[in-house]
This record gives structure tokens, sequence and C-alpha cells, in this order.
């Protein structure tokens, strides 16, 4: 209930952080679902079958051997990967650093490779470096930062 009442009913648009979360929501009728953890390789089949059940099954990436995994997985007519470059804007647990010149290139491979069959959906960053702050502040300042990471990114 407090999904749907999040999505003001639609059933779209929310974030998972398991695959066994993604398939309860699907069973409940959620067909736009974002697995917000990097691509689990030995799991490709499992986010195969939700991108096969799903309107929008979108998930993150941040390595080329991920996206390599997905061109060798295609989908079947009509159906496309949906991605997101996850960036590590401080967090150090998944991503790559927006700094990082090999992010721009995944960026440019994911977007440029073949997008009828992956297809980069923008670019994505958490921060879980908030979680051991004491005050609002502290949360703002990594929030800006992030921020400024992300945009310094997308516009270099």
């Amino acid at each position: 209930e407090g999904a749907e009442l999040a999505t003001g009913g639609t059933r779209r648009g929310i974030v998972v952080s398991t695959l066994a979360e993604a398939r309860f929501f699907a069973a409940g009728g959620f067909d736009d679902i974002l697995y917000a953890y990097p691509l689990p390789g030995g799991r490709l089949e499992e986010c195969a079958a939700l991108a096969q059940r799903l309107r929008a099954f979108q998930l993150l990436l941040d390595s080329p051997q991920a996206l390599d995994l997905l061109r060798q997985r295609p989908l079947p007519a009509g159906k496309r990967w949906l991605v997101w470059l996850k960036l590590d804007c401080g967090n150090g647990r998944a991503g790559v650093r927006p700094t990082d010149p090999d992010a721009l290139a995944l960026a440019r491979a994911i977007a440029q490779g073949a997008p009828e069959e992956v297809t980069l959906v923008g670019v994505y960053a958490h921060c879980g470096d908030t979680y051991g702050c004491r005050d609002v502040p502290a949360i703002q300042a990594i929030a800006r930062a992030t921020t400024a990471a992300v945009l310094d990114f997308v516009t270099a």
C-alpha cells in the first residue's frame, strides 16, 4: 500500500534494492521498476525475466564488463535493456567515480553502442555516505557535493 500511495496510484517509477523486492512489486502490478544496484552478472537471467515481463525494468551499470553481459544477452524483439550509469560520488560502495576518464568512456559506450538493445536512461548517484551524518548541515553538504559531481560529469 505504501508504494501505491507514494506513486499516487500509478504503480510506476519505484526504486528497489533487491531482485526479491522487484519481483514482489511486479507481482503487485508495478510495471516501472529501477533495480538500484549494479548488475549482478550471476543474476542476469532474473533481470532478463523482469525486463521481459515489465513495461520498464531498469538497472544500474558501473563497468564495461556489465555492459558486455547485457549485449551478450539481448532481449526479445520490442524490448531493450534500460540502464543508468552508476556514479560513485564519495560513498565508495559501488559505481564509477565521475572524475575517472573511464566513466565518460563507459557512458559513451552505452549511449552509442546499440541503443536498440541497451539504452542509457541517465546517471544515478546515491548519497549513502549520509548514513553516518549527525545533523542536517552535514547531509546538505554531501547532497551539494554529489549534485556538483553529477552536474560536472554530465556537462563534461
